[in-house]
């Protein structure tokens, strides 16, 4: 599956627009992980733990996004975009979404 932010393939002709796909997850955050990054904030630097969690939730929300294009019979998507929103306090859904199509 090829996936790009632009609306077309520059290499590649689109044949068919089979419509918006989507994939998301919802993510809290862990005691543990919030206590360890309050210790980060007094030295400073990344604050790994939440670094990680966040790439597992773009990953995540990725898969689901393909996983939708491809039951619609799609080999790529165009326009991919990421959206966050807070959903309550301590809690985060990460959205991943685009258009799926068929290129040659």
């Amino acid at each position: 599956m090829l996936l790009t932010t632009q609306d077309k393939f520059e290499d590649r002709e689109i044949i068919q627009t089979l419509g918006m796909v989507r994939g998301n997850t919802i993510r809290s955050r862990h005691i543990g992980k919030d206590i360890m990054a309050g210790l980060r904030t007094l030295v400073g630097g990344e604050i790994v733990e939440y670094t990680k969690m966040l790439a597992e939730s773009r990953e995540q929300s990725l898969d689901r996004m393909v996983e939708e294009a491809e039951t619609k019979g799609a080999n790529a998507i165009v326009g991919v975009r990421f959206v966050t929103a807070a959903v309550m306090q301590g809690a985060a859904e990460l959205l991943a979404y685009g258009t799926a199509v068929v290129i040659k």
